[in-house]
């Protein structure tokens, strides 16, 4: 999977602040660098707070 060139497009957790970049990936579920958010499994959760994917919002950084 490829990272969208365009803009650089990240999801942050409305509980814990915690920003997920796809240019990283996740080491705690074992994702690798370049899984876009909306292809994260649908039990993902973020790894400081436990918090639903549902919890998250995207951020644009240009």
């Amino acid at each position: 999977m490829t990272i969208d060139n365009k803009e650089n497009r990240k999801y942050k957790c409305e509980v814990c602040g915690y920003t997920y970049n796809p240019e990283v990936g996740d080491k705690r579920f074992n994702l690798e660098k370049g899984i876009p958010f909306n292809d994260l499994p649908h039990n993902w959760r973020c790894p400081v707070c436990n918090a639903d994917k549902d919890q998250f919002f995207e951020v644009r950084i240009s």
